[in-house]
């Protein structure tokens, strides 16, 4: 992931060329900074290298030379971007901005621990760091905009210009278009109301033991469900509050320390929380998560009326399609007659790692046309899914084969259209650097940089 995080310091041309030899300053426990490289009217700073070095830490990423030299690359690359996108006049979306803003900061405070680890990690208070990052994301927006714009320039391509593209392409650099399969699905549910019910109950029991005196963390590791935390007594550590369910959240910030909520309940399942500090938005808490848990009698009471279904359909009583729409549990499919879609993608088809395991254990060895015994699976609510007993038929079984004009001509197009928009944006950038003012400090001289032009730019 390149996340470029830089400050603009607006500077005339004519100074420039002065910055790089300019006396010294002081920017952070008395480092020396100064000026490593000037792209026309823009300067990258050594703080502002340290600051991206220091990003890519918190990130759990690189920080050596060889990636010192790779960031500057991409730092001095987006300044070429910015240049012309500020000669275009391109707008900032300001709640965009924010946005990121705010998530960014989020996910910084909950990888280090909090407003202070961010403060330690970077030198400086927080609205300070709002402030240069704001900027910071305002520049790498407009950046984004004006790759998109060079991108957007690229002529719609025809058939031919596809045809092309597959001719000048060895055919083992073209894309290998893996095994899909086209499926359908009935889903029946467990009595979900008894078995929540009755997970309540076990929480209310264990809430009431807390109360009473026992420990919140000794009862999470025998109990709770959630691998992460119970292992730590069911603590979460500190962490912005964005990152949990609203539910957990809300819960969590109305309660006081040392106060054990009533059950709460989530896509995950159900939960007490304690909490154990607050600090603004952020939160430490403990949570003891329990899911609800199925009989036997609920397994064999679905997987008997996917028998008979199953028989039904293989005496062609009834079609696959009115079947799932009459007896299918699952919103998603049940009005599409059953047909299963990729939800990320919304794809008709699905290759071997886009399904579920249990669903492709249940199909791996079907034929068109054939449809699976009942089995366990789980659905797409929460982060791991819910119980479900369903009986899937294989409507299609496209082979694994090399794309081809005939059967993969959209794949191919995206392919085509990708490899004239890289060329358009290195174009863009070869020519910038060509032409546009540009000096780099002579520390950077052992770097090998992606483009040779920048090695030209050193100074001597």
């Amino acid at each position: 992931m390149n996340i470029l995080w830089f400050k603009r310091l607006a500077a005339a041309l004519a100074f420039a060329a002065v910055a790089l030899t300019a006396s010294a300053q002081k920017y952070s426990d008395g480092v020396v900074d100064k000026t490593i490289a000037v792209v026309g009217n823009e300067m990258i700073m050594i703080s502002d290298l340290e600051e991206e070095v220091a990003m890519m830490k918190a990130y759990g990423m690189m920080s050596d030379k060889k990636g010192r030299c790779e960031i500057l690359e991409e730092m001095m690359s987006s300044k070429l971007f910015l240049m012309q996108a500020r000669i275009d006049s391109l707008a900032v979306n300001n709640d965009m901005v924010e946005g990121e803003l705010s998530n960014r900061l989020d996910m910084l405070k909950t990888n280090l621990g909090g407003e202070e680890e961010v403060v330690k990690q970077f030198g400086k208070p927080i609205y300070k760091l709002r402030q240069e990052w704001r900027e910071a994301i305002e520049d790498q927006t407009l950046t984004q905009q004006m790759q998109q714009e060079i991108a957007s320039k690229i002529p719609e391509l025809t058939p031919y210009d596809v045809q092309q593209y597959i001719d000048r392409t060895d055919p083992a650099d073209l894309p290998m278009v893996p095994i899909k399969y086209q499926l359908s699905q009935i889903c029946i549910y467990p009595d979900r109301e008894a078995a929540n019910l009755a997970v309540k109950e076990r929480l209310l029991a264990i809430r009431e033991r807390i109360i009473n005196g026992e420990k919140f963390s000794t009862l999470a590791r025998l109990y709770s469900q959630d691998p992460g935390s119970s292992r730590k007594g069911g603590e979460l550590g500190m962490a912005s509050k964005s990152i949990f369910w609203p539910a957990f959240s809300d819960a969590a910030m109305s309660l006081k320390p040392g106060v054990v909520s009533q059950v709460v309940e989530t896509p995950d399942g159900f939960h007490i929380i304690e909490v154990i500090e607050k600090k603004g938005d952020m939160f430490n808490a403990r949570h003891i998560l329990l899911k609800p848990e199925y009989s036997s009698e609920d397994r064999e009471k679905g997987f008997h009326v996917l028998d008979s279904l199953r028989t039904e359909l293989a005496n062609d009583a009834v079609t696959f399609e009115l079947a799932a729409r009459f007896y299918s549990e699952d919103p998603a499919t049940r009005t599409n007659g059953g047909q299963m879609a990729d939800p990320n993608t919304g794809s008709s088809y699905y290759e071997i790692d886009q399904l579920k395991p249990q669903d492709y254990a249940a199909i791996k060895n079907l034929k068109e046309g054939e449809i699976s015994e009942p089995f366990e699976s789980l659905d797409n609510e929460g982060r791991d899914g819910n119980l479900v007993y369903k009986i899937i038929k294989v409507d299609k079984i496209i082979p694994a084969h090399p794309a081809s004009f005939s059967n993969d001509y959209t794949l191919l197009l995206q392919q085509a259209k990708q490899e004239l928009q890289m060329k358009a944006i290195d174009d863009f950038i070869d020519s910038k650097i060509k032409d546009t003012y540009i000096v780099i400090d002579p520390i950077f001289g052992d770097c090998d940089f992606e483009r040779p032009g920048w090695s030209e730019k050193i100074r001597k």
